[in-house]
């Protein structure tokens, strides 16, 4: 069961330091606890909050089997938001965001089946039948599909919901989203609309441990949903096979009382 941290462990983390003063958002007032030297303090309680919300919607799309991407282009997050992708199962995209993946879904699918058929050649050996300059064209582009396409290679459908762990710094992603009506679960800083986020986490996004720690307890909170995904489709798939079973049994007995008679 995920936890939400204590205060003591959100300060050691670095998640109350904001922005400067001058570089504020007005709409994150009520996330400010206070201001030092001219850099504002984030009100860790209502973090604790906001964090559990964000946590509990999480788990429950999770639990319904719905897929969450999560999404950054900050360099000091993309290993780490990338590793707990992968960890519970969600897709990702950690290079430069692909213009139209939400608001032209259909043409990223084709980019995908292009990408999927060339990395199944890849793994086949199959592109020897390529000349030797072409091999080396598509080992490139294929490097390149990696960076931007390998972590989306599982979304056969529009995401249900995206997790952003700076939401200041990914307006295309933020944009498409809104327009399309995909909740956002994002990190604010105190530089940040929180108003473009459907569940705000009010937290540094700048600090390796605090981005560690909320999208490790994210992340968490995913594999807890999907593992309660899992069973309920276990139990529904065993109770469709009694089922089966039975109606195949009454079918044959009633085949055995009619050639009987």
């Amino acid at each position: 069961m995920y936890k939400i941290p204590t205060l003591v462990e959100m300060l050691e983390a670095g998640v109350h330091f904001g922005h400067q003063k001058s570089r504020w958002h007005p709409k994150m007032k009520e996330y400010i606890f206070t201001e030092r030297a001219g850099v504002h303090v984030i009100d860790l309680e209502k973090t604790q909050v906001k964090l559990g919300e964000a946590l509990e919607a999480a788990k429950r799309m999770a639990s319904e089997g719905r897929q969450i991407l999560f999404a950054t282009t900050k360099p000091q997050a993309r290993e780490i938001v990338k590793n707990a992708a992968m960890d519970c199962g969600m897709p990702y995209l950690v290079d430069r965001w692909v213009g139209g993946l939400l608001t032209n879904f259909p043409e990223l699918k084709k980019l995908l089946k292009k990408y999927l058929s060339l990395k199944e050649q890849q793994t086949k050996g199959e592109l020897g039948k390529y000349t030797k300059k072409e091999q080396l064209e598509i080992a490139q582009k294929l490097e390149k599909m990696d960076r931007s396409l390998g972590g989306l290679a599982s979304l056969d459908k529009l995401p249900d919901a995206l997790f952003i762990p700076a939401l200041q710094k990914e307006k295309t992603a933020v944009t498409e989203a809104n327009r399309m009506g995909v909740p956002i679960i994002g990190v604010c800083d105190t530089n940040a609309n929180p108003d473009h986020a459907t569940y705000v986490i009010p937290a540094n996004d700048d600090a390796v441990k605090s981005i560690q720690l909320i999208v490790g307890l994210v992340a968490g909170a995913i594999k807890e949903g999907r593992e309660e995904f899992e069973k309920k489709k276990s139990f529904a798939e065993q109770k469709e096979g009694e089922k089966k079973l039975e109606t195949g049994n009454t079918k044959l007995g009633i085949r055995i009382m009619n050639q009987e008679s």
